[in-house]
């Protein structure tokens, strides 16, 4: 069986992806967390993961790290991973791809987190650009191939890889325009999503640089967590 090594559920946006899509599509795994440590979890993570990240995916003798990786490695076994339509697939992995490699703004000012709501301070242009683009694509999305998910009527990776974004939206209050605002809510709803979400607001670790990050965004509204406030 596979083992899928991930960090705090809280926290962790990479771990999700791979997570949520193995979930939602009944691939089975073992889930390993290894908490985030203060400063770095390099020297930790390195003992299972070649870059000292997560996530990492062992498969026998088989490792594989980084996100994508993992996914297009188990799109060999799963087919599914990707819509079946020849258009929809290349949309869906330029899609993907972008939301891998970009987005930067959203990641640097809104990190992630299940449980907290924050009032943000300000939204900066750049923030915005980034919000605007993501709109764009998942507006794109559902009118080019129909919804009710981005690449059609099924689950695929492109939806697991736009996860974290929608627990962005959701803790910082971001918007969702036309289609898009329906879409965000469907993924939310998604049983994989909820089950992660619900483990995520369990979980007693904190670790203060996220945390830091996290509430430096704005105005602390909630924080749903056990034991938060």
């Amino acid at each position: 069986m596979y083992i899928l090594h991930i960090a705090n559920k809280n926290y962790s946006s990479w771990s999700l992806r791979p997570w949520v899509l193995m979930r939602a599509l009944n691939i089975p795994f073992t889930e390993q967390i290894h908490p985030l440590e203060v400063g770095t979890s390099w020297a930790t993570y390195r003992n299972f993961s070649p870059n000292g990240r997560v996530p990492c995916l062992q498969d026998g003798a088989q490792t594989v790290w980084d996100s994508l990786a993992i996914v297009e490695y188990l799109a060999e076994d799963f087919p599914r991973i990707w819509p079946t339509d020849k258009q929809a697939r290349a949309w869906a992995r330029s899609a993907s791809a972008e939301m891998h490699s970009g987005f930067q703004q959203l990641r640097n000012q809104c990190g992630m987190s299940c449980g907290h709501r924050i009032q943000m301070h300000a939204i900066s242009p750049a923030l915005q650009k980034d919000i605007d683009r993501i709109n764009e694509l998942w507006n794109q999305g559902l009118s080019l191939f129909g919804g009710p998910f981005l690449a059609g009527k099924s689950f695929t990776a492109v939806d697991a890889f736009f996860a974290p974004v929608a627990f962005r939206f959701q803790t910082y209050g971001l918007k969702a325009t036309g289609a898009a605002a329906d879409y965000l809510q469907r993924l939310l709803a998604v049983p994989a999503m909820l089950e992660w979400y619900a483990a995520g607001l369990k979980e007693n670790w904190r670790e203060p640089d996220h945390e830091t990050e996290i509430l430096a965004a704005g105005k602390l509204i909630a924080d749903l967590r056990s034991g938060g406030h």
